[in-house]
């Protein structure tokens, strides 16, 4: 084989690892994601719906999508305003008011052999210390969950599935891991040691910059020889 010949087959090789490692950074989840609107714009919550206990006049969203964590999850749609959405419902005492926006997402997104219903928004007049999910319960039933309390489903959407991989070859976090560990404080728009950028495509990188020299330079100590 010539010193030419070994080149190339290096370098395919080293780009065949990288092509190798953008596929499994690929990985996506569909489930839904849950939101807080802060100083009007969306944050990932830090917490799960059945724990977070908003002020009245909050206004918390939810979008069902494909993504691979908080980082790359997708924001709600549509009016995200308080006073918008809940001009038709009065303060009254001895309860709180939060608006909710529900998106249902994209048919890209959508479990095969289902279409989502169009984006909305509610209103829910709760109790004081009623939670985010209690409020949801009021006005968008029915509300699925799974063993491990994960929202799996709003307003009977999707009819199946829960966290699921729907792309990707296995690596990465489940839907199920990344809110499980929201709920538990993760911070807005932070990711954990699971979540952070892959190192494969650095590495795949580098390993391609170090072997196409070697190749380079065995070709010409061939050539001079």
């Amino acid at each position: 084989m010539t010193a030419v010949r070994r080149a190339a087959t290096l370098l395919v090789a080293a780009f065949a690892l990288v092509a190798g490692a953008a596929q499994a950074h690929a990985t996506g989840y569909r489930y839904w994601s849950f939101w807080e609107r802060t100083g009007g714009h969306w944050t990932y919550a830090t917490q799960g719906p059945s724990t977070d206990s908003p002020d009245d006049g909050a206004v918390q969203g939810f979008r069902f999508a494909v993504s691979a964590d908080s980082a790359d999850a997708t924001r709600p749609r549509g009016t995200a305003d308080f006073g918008t959405i809940c001009a038709g419902t009065p303060a009254k005492p001895g309860t709180k008011r939060i608006a909710l926006v529900i998106d249902f997402g994209t048919p890209a997104d959508a479990p095969s052999g289902e279409t989502p219903p169009g984006a909305r928004t509610a209103c829910a007049r709760v109790a004081p210390g009623a939670s985010t999910a209690a409020a949801l319960a009021t006005v968008a039933k029915p509300l699925r969950y799974d063993t491990n309390a994960l929202l799996c489903a709003i307003s009977g959407y999707p009819h199946q599935g829960c966290g699921e991989q729907v792309s990707g070859n296995g690596s990465g976090k489940n839907g199920a891991q990344e809110q499980k560990k929201a709920q538990q404080a993760e911070k807005p728009g932070e990711k954990d040691a699971d979540g952070g950028p892959s190192l494969g495509l650095p590495v795949g990188v580098g390993v391609v910059a170090v072997l196409a020299g070697a190749a380079v330079w065995q070709a010409r100590r061939r050539r001079n020889a």
